[in-house]
């Protein structure tokens, strides 16, 4: 069982940055594919970004794609999203998720672990 806690939301303006975090601990971090996701309000949950498990490879939703970085650290057992010119349609709860799977799938239901979620807001 793998256990995920996100951190580094906050209020920002538009056209700031933060960095999200999320920790790891109770599974093998560097066996999953880990992803982040993000829900607003009335909204369906929407992948962000994902990255291999070795980091070596990265995928982004084209809404995020040259704004949000995904990278990971597997000696932390850490996943990072440095999210930059961050815009209000930007605000959302924001979770990571964890998958035990060997290839890279864009769905929230193919993650088999996830975090709480921490929430960013945007003002304009």
């Amino acid at each position: 069982q793998v256990q995920l806690v996100e951190s580094g939301g906050g209020l920002v303006q538009t056209g700031g940055s933060l960095r999200l975090s999320c920790a790891a601990s109770g599974g093998t971090f560097n066996s999953y594919i880990m992803g982040w996701f993000r829900q607003a309000l009335g909204k369906e949950r929407e992948f962000l970004a994902a990255i291999s498990w070795n980091g070596d490879s990265t995928y982004y939703a084209d809404s995020v794609n040259g704004r949000f970085t995904i990278s990971r650290d597997n000696a932390k057992n850490t996943v990072y999203l440095q999210m930059n010119t961050l815009k209000p349609e930007d605000t959302a709860v924001y979770y990571c998720a964890a998958d035990r799977a060997p290839v890279y799938v864009p769905v929230a239901t193919e993650y088999d672990y996830w975090g709480q979620g921490t929430q960013v807001s945007v003002s304009s």
